[in-house]
């Protein structure tokens, strides 16, 4: 496989990348919103309530979109790299997400462990049922979402890590469904029958009545992740569409995410449990219609004005899993010295800065260059790791 230069990669991942910042972004806003909410402030005299409502309270729907995202380009580099999934290397495979996930994922948790230690607040497991040890085995077991299920919502710190257990459960069984399935011609099918059992399990657990678990299940996000995965699998086997199909296309999955993120309550009337797979599909459609325009090289896809954004979803790893510490730090250090009462949403501006820096500098120091080493150690696959510019 020839090597991709940095700029190539950039070429081909700008559209994703857009999105992905945008889902990070708006997993921040939510964040910050549960503890400053912007219609509280003076914004709410000024913008409508629904862009307001819309900015602070989407962390959830943007996870899912985080999914479907995550489904796409595993799948895709997964081809460019096998050539075929009936011939992924399950070892490899494991090698190559291990690289990427564990190094940061172990010092997050070191962190939150010593902070626990030393009493720092709101970082302290103190609720019934739950220790630190039961936490520490739940994040690097991947069952953190299940802990909190059965056991209440963890410290925040401790909490983003929900989603990784969900996403990395699926990619554990990835490289085997591929070869088995695979060579069955059954893995189209049972994604999709995977995808289409979003609504219903959403109705089951809602049923159940478990809050926690509603949100965090494994199965609805491995459903969305299989949006990813399928969509994927479609641009493999179809050819670069005309330009306005791909652009017709690109609209309709934007149309379908701004409805669902800012006409939420009368999506979810029109369409109940099946809301998330509307939000899935949007988003899938959104990806597919990028990764067309790329492949076309029919434009650079620049989005000048936005390579900001871009830069939060090439670091929206690093800033996912460290971005409660900001969170904390800044709400902190404002509530005692910064502007108070309606101009308290003046604080989310150096929060989010915070975020972007502390993850770019994860990136270039941390994260990036243990992943060079170790995939150069102990993968036989040329992979090139681009290194994120400034914003």
């Amino acid at each position: 496989m020839a090597v991709e230069t940095t700029a190539e990669h950039r070429r081909r991942n700008a559209g994703i990348d857009l999105l992905r910042g945008l889902s990070i972004l708006l997993v921040v806003l939510h964040h910050i919103g549960l503890r400053v909410p912007l219609a509280q402030t003076l914004l709410g005299s000024a913008v409508p309530h629904w862009l307001l409502y819309g900015l602070n309270f989407n962390g959830a729907e943007a996870v899912v979109v985080f999914f479907v995202i995550s489904g796409f380009l595993i799948t895709r580099r997964s081809h460019e790299r096998w050539q075929d999934l009936r011939f992924v290397s399950v070892g490899g495979f494991y090698g190559l997400r291990a690289t990427r996930i564990v190094p940061l994922l172990l010092l997050l948790v070191v962190v939150l462990s010593a902070f626990d230690r030393l009493g720092v607040p709101r970082y302290v497991i103190n609720r019934p049922g739950q220790s630190l040890r039961g936490a520490v085995a739940a994040a690097l077991g991947l069952y953190l979402n299940r802990y909190e299920g059965l056991h209440g919502y963890l410290p925040g710190g401790w909490d983003v890590l929900w989603s990784l257990s969900i996403e990395e459960v699926f990619y554990l069984a990835f490289p085997i469904a591929c070869r088995v399935l695979g060579r069955a011609r059954l893995l189209m099918p049972s994604l999709a029958l995977l995808a289409l059992s979003l609504p219903f399990s959403r109705a089951a657990l809602a049923a159940a009545g478990n809050e926690v678990w509603f949100e965090k299940a494994y199965l609805p996000g491995m459903s969305a992740i299989a949006v990813g995965v399928l969509a994927a699998l479609l641009v493999r086997a179809v050819q670069v569409p005309k330009p306005r199909t791909v652009r017709l296309l690109g609209i309709a999955g934007w149309a379908g995410l701004s409805a669902s993120l800012f006409a939420g309550h009368w999506v979810w009337t029109l369409l109940h449990h099946a809301y998330g797979l509307l939000l899935s599909l949007s988003a899938a459609g959104i990806v597919v219609s990028a990764h067309w325009k790329a492949a076309a090289r029919r434009q650079t896809i620049e989005f000048r004005g936005l390579s900001w954004l871009r830069s939060w979803g090439r670091l929206s790893y690093e800033i996912y899993l460290t971005h409660m510490f900001c969170v904390f730090g800044g709400l902190a250090l404002f509530s005692r010295s910064g502007p108070g009462g309606s101009w308290r949403f003046l604080w989310y501006f150096p929060i989010l800065l915070a975020c972007w820096l502390l993850g770019d500098g994860l990136s270039r120091f941390f994260t990036l260059p243990i992943e060079r080493t170790l995939r150069r150690r102990f993968t036989r696959t040329p992979v090139s790791i681009p290194q994120p510019r400034p914003m």
